[in-house]
């Protein structure tokens, strides 16, 4: 048995290492304000003249307003258990306990264990999809108008936008659908806080007429993990009933630490934010402009995609890079990075790779990622004989069947029928990024056949995963991150779920979401 290692040692060890995070929290362990270099010194509780977060009259009342102020909002409110709790709170307060919400396919987990918790029918937008690099696109307005139409006991609309991958919807075409048939519209903007904070970004959905708002401020902003804001935006959604589920679904006992990181982190943007987003997205700018170079890899970029898959706009913050046309996957892409550069990233998809950027990032880091993709780049010239490519060969050679003949389905979609013609529902984009966008229904392919609640709570049996085709799930499964699910509880599972998540299982992904950590059984209804 080796030696016992304890989480705080753990940490200060692996801070004292030359690993730079391509990931959250967007602080990238750069800014820390004098007050709070010693947090135990000023963690408190509710004790006098410090207000009290679930009845906020005092600084707590004050701290939240500037927030607000500074955001544009009509009102925002401290999340201490993260957007999660935000997205709890926004999905409760804007429907009835039975009530029905339409909610893009592609939400975060935390809007299916909403719909869970409120017992909620689920109707849902599907965003075109990329079957060649495997991102989602946007969600398409008049899907919007077209659902609304079809079903009249709709309580609220929710989307993601962007998303994990930087996509923007247009979300003032959709607002503007909901509000036509008197439903307000909630968007998780989890990774879009920074979004106000520089017109090198695309525009807040607090701008376009969204009536709920969530931000993660520790995504992609200098504040701790776990902080996120919660902004009201309209009267079409009541404060008090927001007020209400926040005190169920966040802690009793917020952390005094937290809060006074956001108000740090929002002070700072508010005194210093426009500087500092100028000198962050110049650095951004000429990384992304070199790293244009690469031959293999490739650099996704706004003027390839805007404009297909209705994708509105693209946040550039995200550092998307596909392997695509690579003999490598996202997944042997991050390995490289990681083991041979220190580079952590944010996450690996099936065909790409994601560096989560902030205004904290240094020339350095920035320089360390281009020095590493080109090198890279270089090694997979030709017909992919270098070590790097040699060793992602052996693992995909491990794949077999029909496992193996999905994991090139994609790439082989981005050629034949998808390139024939646009009239089929597909689109092509242009450049060297090969996007194909079609239907996320297809993709996803799974028959909804009862509601999220019915399946979690109905009586169960625990069956082999491998022989689980055809019968309704009542468990999810999605890769985290982001934590989309792919397969949701009262969905029937088909032979393309089950395909894809023997794909994810062989790249060495990491697939959650269901209760056997093996990936070897399932839960479903009994029949």
């Amino acid at each position: 048995m080796g030696e016992e290692m304890w989480l705080d040692e753990a940490l200060y060890k692996y801070s004292g290492k030359d690993y730079y995070p391509f990931h959250m929290p967007g602080h990238k362990r750069e800014f820390c304000p004098e007050t709070l270099k010693n947090p135990y010194k000023v963690d408190i509780t509710e004790i006098d003249g410090f207000d009290n977060l679930h009845h906020a009259e005092g600084i707590l009342l004050e701290s939240q307003r500037r927030a607000a102020s500074l955001y544009g909002a009509f009102e925002s409110w401290y999340l201490v258990n993260g957007s999660t709790a935000g997205i709890l709170s926004a999905v409760s307060a804007c429907t009835s306990r039975g009530g029905e919400i339409l909610m893009a396919r592609n939400c975060h987990k935390a809007a299916y264990h909403a719909a869970y918790l409120r017992g909620l029918k689920t109707n849902y937008l599907f965003p075109q999809a990329d079957r060649a690099v495997g991102l989602n696109g946007g969600i398409s307005p008049e899907d919007v108008t077209d659902m609304l139409e079809k079903h009249s006991g709709i309580q609220a609309v929710l989307i993601t936008s962007p998303t994990y991958d930087g996509v923007v919807s247009d979300v003032k075409k959709i607002a503007e659908a909901a509000h036509a048939y008197h439903v307000p519209l909630i968007v998780d903007e989890a990774h879009g806080a920074h979004f106000p904070f520089s017109g090198a970004f695309p525009v807040s959905a607090l701008a376009c007429g969204a009536d709920v708002v969530i931000h993660s401020l520790h995504k992609t902003l200098p504040s701790l993990t776990q902080t996120a804001l919660l902004h009201r935006n309209s009267e079409r959604v009541s404060a008090d009933k927001l007020r209400r589920f926040l005190g169920i679904f966040q802690s009793s006992s917020p952390s005094y630490l937290f809060m006074a990181g956001m108000d740090a982190c929002l002070r700072l943007m508010q005194g210093e934010g426009r500087m500092l987003f100028d000198a962050y997205t110049k650095r951004l700018g000429c990384c992304r402009e070199r790293l244009a170079g690469l031959k293999n890899l490739h650099l996704l970029r706004k003027g390839e995609i805007t404009g297909l898959g209705f994708v509105y706009d693209l946040d550039e913050s995200k550092m998307v890079v596909s392997t695509a046309n690579t003999s490598i996957d996202g997944a042997k892409l991050h390995e490289i990075l990681l083991e041979r550069y220190h580079l952590q990233m944010e996450m690996a998809a099936s065909r790409y790779v994601i560096a989560l950027t902030s205004v904290m990032d240094t020339e350095k880091g920035f320089a360390r990622l281009e020095q590493a993709l080109l090198e890279i780049d270089r090694e997979l010239e030709g017909a992919g004989g270098t070590e790097a490519c040699q060793c992602l060969k052996s693992s995909k050679e491990s794949a077999s069947g029909e496992a193996r003949k999905s994991l090139e389905s994609g790439r082989e979609s981005a050629s034949g029928e998808a390139r024939k013609s646009l009239g089929s529902g597909r689109e092509s984009a242009p450049g060297r990024a090969g996007l194909y966008f079609e239907n996320m229904r297809g993709y996803i392919s799974g028959e909804a056949c009862t509601a999220i609640a019915e399946a979690v709570e109905g009586v169960q049996e625990e069956i082999d995963l491998e022989g689980s085709e055809g019968r309704i799930s009542s468990e999810y499964a999605y890769l985290y991150p982001p934590g989309i699910p792919f397969l949701v509880p009262g969905e029937r599972i088909s032979s393309h779920i089950l395909d894809q998540l023997r794909i994810w299982k062989q790249q060495g992904l990491d697939i959650q979401g269901l209760s056997d950590y093996t990936l070897k059984k399932i839960h479903v209804l009994k029949r």
